[in-house]
């Protein structure tokens, strides 16, 4: 009975959204409580829950075979502070907390001439991060009630769970990261007008800058020793709302 409610109520919400959305004349966008369209206002906030999916790109000293990364999807959760500069273009602060789970298989290789175990070929990542980025978005004119856009931005994040300044490292099964990183950012998305609120869904690619590896002690280690350079990528899928 509930699965039949739960069903009900979402074909009446896409019923409500596919009206609202399609009607020849424009919905009137208000989320102000009846005192006026607040798409034009200065300043405008919101929210936004999403998912997200990292990965990492290697660059290595040697050919060895690559590090092959198993990914897992993450969850987003974070605010929105835009800034309208004019029409079409909007500044965007989006500071949020985002999850996520990233795990390095390495391949044999990597241990000839050492002993090893089956363990030490499987590492996991877990990263919490404090993302903040700033975004440029630009926007065409509205359509109806459609209003297409990029977006694009650098961003920043701080990982609480980065075990940078643990002494131990791989040799004791820690595989460490850098606290901070630096991203670029490249998405698009889509404005929906609806009669109380601004629904935004968005995809956007994250790119790192800079190398986050933290390197074992010993410069020979199978786990860091042939890893030039680590950076972080993702995607992510953002619902926003204003």
């Amino acid at each position: 009975m509930k699965r039949f409610f739960a069903l009900i109520s979402f074909l009446f919400i896409i019923q409500t959204s596919h009206a609202q959305l399609f009607r020849k004349e424009k919905v009137t966008y208000d989320a102000n409580q009846g005192r006026g369209s607040t798409d034009n206002r200065l300043l405008r906030w919101g929210y936004f829950l999403g998912i997200n999916n990292y990965d990492f790109n290697f660059d290595y000293n040697e050919d060895l075979r690559d590090v092959y990364v198993k990914r897992s999807p993450g969850f987003s959760v974070g605010l929105i502070g835009n800034l309208r500069i004019n029409s079409f273009i909007d500044l965007r602060l989006e500071p949020g907390l985002l999850i996520t789970t990233r795990e390095l298989h390495y391949s044999q290789t990597y241990f000839t001439g050492t002993t090893f175990k089956s363990s030490d070929l499987t590492r996991e990542v877990k990263s919490t991060y404090i993302h903040v980025p700033l975004l440029v978005k630009i926007s065409t004119k509205r359509i109806n009630n459609f209003k297409p856009f990029i977006v694009g931005g650098f961003s920043t994040a701080l990982n609480l769970s980065s075990n940078q300044d643990n002494p131990e490292d791989n040799s004791n099964g820690q595989f460490r990261t850098k606290k901070n990183s630096l991203f670029y950012e490249l998405g698009f998305g889509i404005d929906l007008y609806l009669y109380n609120f601004k629904f935004t869904p968005s995809i956007r690619g994250l790119f790192g800058i800079g190398d986050e590896l933290v390197r074992d002690k010993d410069p020979n280690s199978p786990w860091t020793s042939n890893i030039a350079s680590m950076k972080t990528r993702g995607v992510f899928i953002n619902f926003t709302f204003q």
